[in-house]
């Protein structure tokens, strides 16, 4: 179990070296910081004096050292369009973004994973064809357009809920929420929504997939023969095995989701890291794009890993495979 775990750590560093390394080049390629800071009026000595105070006058791999560095302490500098740290914009908009994840997470799995169970056990019939339908759907349609569509009927036409903004939130030391609030669970339920459809149709057919494959095996044939009942063998033994590989499935969309809020952050204009890194292309602000890169790689390295060592924990071939056993 330890070689596993140094295993995988050592594939995580190397993983965030080569993340940190291309955000690294947005500096060198993309735009002369210099030049954003101190406007095209700067006279030649202004630009040498910043050149060195920001260590650009160094050779390429002295400030890639530094960069790593202060990368590994959370400093990304200065916001070329803010004029602010980095590191606090991000701790400022992280909150938002994690929240609308997690509970588009959870609806895809409260959601999904019934869904997926009742259309494995009940194939044929109208609801499991409705299920299947609708699943196509939610693959086919782009992210922005369900959002669209859910401001239009339930912003404009209904009028039920909000269509932008995180609503009222609460402070909680370092950490704001939305969710402690009515207001904050107005507002966070139609990106909620538009976040968690892709996920739950991914979720819902893997999980059919994978049900209905177990169902064909002989153990459960085997369970069958010796009287155990459906609820027995269809939730205790099946769905049990159906769940690791979902396990591993929603373990990455996870990350996903934080990663790819993009498109729904820009259509309900909610205040996360999505938004700002909209904002921070379309300024061309290099340093929020580089600590957005390299946070995001974080977060699928570090869920990769947790996943990695929950799939090796439940699942005992795995164990057995490592150790040499048959």
């Amino acid at each position: 179990m330890f070689a596993f775990i140094l295993r995988r750590l050592i594939q995580a560093v190397i993983v965030m070296i080569a993340v940190a390394f291309i955000s690294f080049m947005l500096f060198q390629y993309v735009g002369d910081p210099v030049t954003f800071l101190l406007g095209q009026d700067a006279t030649p000595q202004q630009i040498a004096e910043l050149r060195s105070a920001l260590g650009l006058d160094k050779p390429f791999f002295v400030q890639f050292w530094h960069f790593l560095l202060n990368a590994a302490q959370g400093e990304f500098g200065i916001s070329l369009r803010q004029g602010a740290k980095v590191s606090s914009l991000i701790a400022e908009r992280f909150p938002a973004t994690f929240e609308l994840a997690m509970v588009a997470a959870l609806l895809a799995l409260v959601l999904g994973v019934p869904m997926g169970v009742y259309a494995a056990l009940r194939r044929g019939s109208f609801m499991s064809q409705m299920f299947m339908t609708l699943s196509l759907l939610g693959v086919s349609l782009p992210t922005f357009l369900i959002g669209i569509l859910l401001i239009l009927i339930f912003s404009v036409h209904l009028g039920w809920f909000p269509s932008f903004g995180r609503g009222t939130t609460m402070q909680l030391g370092f950490w704001s929420t939305g969710l402690l609030s009515a207001k904050g669970w107005h507002h966070i339920i139609l990106p909620a929504i538009t976040l968690a459809i892709f996920q739950l149709t991914l979720i819902m057919r893997l999980v059919r997939a994978e049900m209905l494959e177990v169902l064909r095996t002989d153990y459960i044939k085997f369970a069958k023969a010796r009287g155990l009942s459906n609820r027995t063998i269809y939730f205790g033994h099946a769905l049990k095995n159906t769940l690791v590989p979902v396990m591993t499935i929603t373990g990455l969309q996870l990350g996903g989701l934080i990663a790819f809020a993009i498109i729904t952050e820009t259509v309900f204009q909610w205040p996360g890291m999505g938004l700002l890194f909209i904002q921070a292309v379309t300024f061309a602000d290099i340093p929020v794009m580089a600590a957005y890169l390299c946070l995001i790689a974080l977060i699928f390295v570090v869920i990769n890993l947790v996943v990695d060592l929950l799939y090796f924990a439940v699942d005992p071939r795995l164990r057995v495979e490592k150790s040499g056993g048959h």
